[in-house]
């Protein structure tokens, strides 16, 4: 069974209408991808998901419950994590500060703390130091690492990548590639050639619809039916 099935969502932002019958499905174990260019809804599904923004059509169904027009914090209390593209971290707490309030009440906070130091060592290194002071690079990082150590089932992350030095980015695609044997995930991402090398499967939108859906493997940005959604 689908962890999450995502079905005919129509969703707004006022009069605008953003997301024009959504349909997917994650199955439990997977990465999936959500691409197309900028402003076509791939973070709107996200928070459609998440019922930060909720469907004013459609249904959203996790671990075959239907979590439509629930509050999102009963959402996420269900095991789903949100990682946004805007990091929202407590700037005047530390990194480790801000790693124990995502560890749920009633678990020892040290092995999952651990878990993050060991995913990324600059974390490890500045536990310590406030998280406003740190680089974008380990922000992201930090963002990652508290969507990891929560009892999520299932991973929303925004724009993994965005911003983020070449090297960094092969240090958050590596964490994410470890926490995935764990957790089933959704990303956006921009970068093409990274989403097809981690996800399994995507789905690409246009215009707040799927267009295409299918496998990664073998998949290339010079694919026709590709390609024309891409390209500006």
């Amino acid at each position: 069974m689908a962890i999450l099935s995502v079905e005919d969502v129509h969703t707004y932002y006022g009069q605008s209408h953003v997301l024009q019958g959504v349909s997917l499905e994650v199955e439990p174990g997977e990465i999936i991808a959500l691409i197309g260019r900028n402003g076509v809804g791939k973070t709107t599904t996200l928070r459609t998901i998440l019922q930060l923004t909720p469907p004013r059509t459609g249904q959203v169904i996790f671990k075959g419950e239907n979590v439509t027009d629930r509050p999102t914090y009963e959402v996420a209390s269900m095991g789903m994590g949100w990682v946004p593209e805007e990091r929202r971290m407590f700037s005047y707490l530390t990194v480790e500060e801000n790693l124990r309030v995502a560890v749920p009440k009633g678990v020892d906070p040290a092995p999952r703390l651990e878990y993050a130091y060991e995913l990324f060592a600059d974390l490890d290194e500045f536990r310590y130091k406030d998280a406003g002071d740190l680089s974008g690079g380990q922000q992201q990082m930090l963002a990652i690492a508290r969507g990891m150590i929560g009892d999520n089932d299932l991973l929303l992350v925004d724009e993994p990548s965005e911003g983020l030095a070449p090297m960094i980015v092969d240090d958050v695609v590596d964490a994410l590639r470890a926490a995935s044997e764990d957790t089933t995930m959704v990303i956006v991402e921009q970068n093409f050639s990274l989403a097809m090398d981690l996800a399994d499967r995507f789905y690409l939108l246009d215009q707040g619809q799927v267009v295409e859906s299918c496998s990664t493997e073998g998949m290339t940005a010079d694919d026709e039916r590709i390609r024309r959604y891409l390209s500006a």
